[in-house]
């Protein structure tokens, strides 16, 4: 039978194992889990969402207070459209995230970063020439461009010197999202040098509506094989969402795609940037404890568990201190519907301290704060790759584990890892 092993992903002359682990914020994807599977000779994802936030915490810097204090005048203000980013300290940031990842860079393997276009910032264009321009002189080996279409990110740094020495690509859902992006890209010479093709038991934001179980992964990427052999395109591509095995895998990479990308299994290792009693949760979904939803202010359905916190959640937007999700006039959907719940109950004779907002949450504090617990369809199953322990906790796994899991194993089996301490 075969295993991953027995492929190999190809950018030119360098070959890798064809896994590669997904871009989770907000450092959910942790630079260490970037590094393990760069160390093991795949390819790590980082992602830049919130990468302020990610260099307070990690470099003590103090960007998220400073951005506050600058515009704390504006906190109750309806309107956030004079609420911008200091776009030199948006570029240290991503120097600081990025560069020290790949200073620690060990073994044959490559580290990207994750780059969503929906991160508008109330200056999408500057803020994204900013995220990209940075990480490309802090040293990344590529660019995964996610989270919308991209028409203008490869114009925003077609005159980088390393513009056409990075690994750049994008994440697409269907094949008409890739033909669209190559159209508007046709005049810069320039293709991609991957396509991550995303199904719909993807974990997070997803490129579907809401019927987004009428798709499947297999015939997406058949689609996009074929189309890309008619046009005589060479470009890898790698297929994401509901990869839980090495068999799955092998599937997949059997029907022409060049790789996987994965990351459920990843988000209950020791690597993972999700709090322990987090990953607990995770082990501890059922089925019917994941949905898809519409509370995301970007317009994207995500997948999440039922429970999360960030459910129903009615807190003040806190744009002051992060605003991610400010579009180029300084709106944001979850804005509009916690100043509507406010309104209906400003009548109300009993004050409460927060309103409940049930149709959008406040995306930047909640995963900021590890509340929005996004997840992939199989969450479910990850108590099938552990130990239950005596106190009815799992065993957290090592990404090493996990990672040549997915390289080795065959028949559909998954390993468990070696039993610590005792039960």
């Amino acid at each position: 039978m075969k295993c991953v092993d027995d492929f190999r992903l190809r950018f030119g002359k360098q070959e890798l194992v064809p896994i590669i682990i997904g871009g989770m914020g907000v450092d959910i994807s942790t630079a260490e889990l970037a590094l393990e599977a760069a160390r093991l000779g795949g390819v790590g994802h980082i992602s830049d969402a919130m990468v302020p936030t990610v260099s307070d915490r990690r470099f003590k810097t103090h960007f998220v207070k400073e951005k506050l204090k600058l515009y704390k005048y504006n906190v109750a203000s309806v309107d956030k459209s004079a609420v911008h980013f200091d776009l030199g300290q948006l570029s240290e940031a991503t120097h600081n995230h990025v560069g020290r990842t790949m200073e620690a860079k060990l073994g044959e393997g490559m580290i990207f970063v994750n780059c969503m276009e929906k991160l508008t910032m109330n200056a999408p264009r500057e803020t994204l020439r900013v995220r990209l321009t940075a990480a490309l002189d802090a040293g990344i080996d590529g660019i995964t461009l996610s989270a919308g279409l991209h028409l203008g990110s490869f114009a925003l740094i077609e005159d980088h010197p390393r513009f056409r020495d990075a690994k750049l690509g994008i994440i697409v859902s269907s094949l008409r999202a890739l033909q669209i992006f190559l159209r508007k890209n046709a005049k810069l010479n320039r293709l991609p040098d991957f396509i991550v093709v995303e199904g719909p038991l993807a974990g997070g934001h997803l490129g579907f509506g809401m019927d987004w179980a009428k798709y499947d992964l297999h015939t997406i990427v058949a689609e996009i094989l074929q189309y890309l052999q008619v046009e005589h395109l060479t470009i890898p591509l790698i297929a994401a969402g509901g990869i839980f095995t090495g068999s799955d895998a092998v599937s997949i990479l059997d029907s022409g795609a060049a790789a996987v990308q994965v990351a459920t299994r990843f988000t209950v290792t020791q690597e993972c940037g999700l709090p322990a009693d987090v990953q607990q949760e995770y082990f501890q979904a059922s089925e019917g404890d994941i949905e898809v939803n519409t509370i995301s202010p970007t317009g994207y359905p995500m997948r999440m568990l039922k429970n999360s916190p960030a459910i129903g959640s009615g807190i003040r937007p806190n744009c002051e201190a992060y605003g991610y999700l400010l579009d180029g006039l300084g709106n944001c959907a979850y804005i509009t519907a916690y100043n509507r719940e406010v309104g209906a109950h400003a009548k109300a004779k009993k004050k409460t301290k927060h309103v409940s907002v049930m149709d959008k949450t406040c995306l930047c504090t909640h995963m900021r704060n590890f509340d929005c617990w996004t997840c992939g369809h199989y969450t479910y199953r990850l108590k099938d790759t552990t130990h239950r322990l005596d106190d009815g906790s799992y065993q957290i796994l090592s990404a090493a584990h996990v990672f040549q899991d997915y390289q080795f194993s065959i028949d559909q089996q998954v390993a468990l890892p070696e039993l610590l301490g005792d039960r």
